[in-house]
């Protein structure tokens, strides 16, 4: 009497309600999303999704953040943390530039003294980035 559509969602259901909450977490891909479990005592930070195949954090519930740990990648604002945003400070690391402390653009010093001025007029040095 019941389709076989509702009898299956029923079982997927009814198995993901047995799975306790602290060990349940999703797929951080919209098409994807698929139920996985943290079956150990540990914590889990890179993982591979099963279904889809995808590296992400578990820790973070995000695509895997390369080169930067799970608390530096939390202080970032939401508009920083990006592929191609990750990617660029990972160039700035490599390049050794610095931002500004004031409007957070990327310079890069090539020659003379540790003084700089920025291109919203914030001066501060290079080496430690105090005013």
């Amino acid at each position: 009497m019941i389709p076989n559509e509702v009898l299956a969602r029923w079982d997927e259901l009814l198995c993901e309600s047995l799975i306790l909450a602290a060990q349940k977490f999703y797929c951080p891909f919209k098409d994807c999303s698929a139920l996985l479990v943290n079956d150990t005592d540990g914590v889990i930070r890179e993982s591979e999704c099963p279904i889809c195949r995808r590296l992400f954090c578990a820790q973070c519930s995000v695509p895997w953040h390369s080169g930067i740990g799970c608390e530096e990648f939390q202080r970032l604002n939401e508009d920083e943390r990006g592929r191609e945003d990750l990617m660029v400070r990972e160039l700035a690391r490599d390049r050794n530039w610095m931002r500004c402390p004031c409007c957070k653009f990327y310079m890069e010093k090539n020659e003379g003294c540790l003084h700089m001025t920025c291109r919203c007029k914030f001066q501060f040095c290079y080496a430690c980035g105090g005013k």
